[in-house]
């Protein structure tokens, strides 16, 4: 048995452009509903769009990072309540209608929720959240408890 290299339909040079449009709604389609299926993220809550989110731990800390393209921070509200983290925020659509029509809009806009539980050794009183260039960083630093230990051990 040979071996085919798998190639994305975006990337076959004669696929039809209606086609991967239908494949894109289909996407949409399902990941709409498989979302919907969680109570954190319901498309009415979400308003229909939902940032790309990231979220890595270091030794220290937790990071969570946004992508907000196109915002603001005054955009954007951030609280920690019994060791969910919410981050809320709207994008407004930006249109000029005098002598302009538009022939494609595939940005999203409109009002966003994400949650996260959060491990209870979060110490909230030390969050700090910093937005630059499209981004929004939570930093969730962890408490002592938390932290690696390294214990040394005795030869004899």
């Amino acid at each position: 048995m040979s071996l085919i290299r798998w190639r994305e339909a975006r990337d076959l040079p004669a696929f039809p452009s209606d086609v991967l449009d239908m494949q894109r709604e289909i996407n949409k389609m399902f990941e709409s509903f498989f979302r919907s299926s969680l109570p954190d993220e319901s498309p009415l809550i979400a308003g229909g769009w939902s940032p790309a989110t990231d979220i890595v731990e270091h030794e220290d800390n937790l990071v969570v990072n946004v992508e907000l393209p196109g915002m603001r921070k005054e955009d954007v509200k951030i609280t920690m309540q019994d060791n969910t983290l919410m981050i809320r925020g709207e994008k407004k659509e930006e249109r000029e209608s005098k002598g302009s029509s538009y022939h494609r809009v595939e940005r999203s806009y409109g009002s966003f929720q994400r949650s996260f539980a959060l491990p209870s050794t979060v110490k909230a009183e030390s969050i700090e959240a910093m937005f630059k260039d499209g981004i929004l960083s939570v930093t969730l630093p962890k408490s002592e408890e938390a932290k690696p230990k390294q214990i040394d051990v005795k030869v004899k």
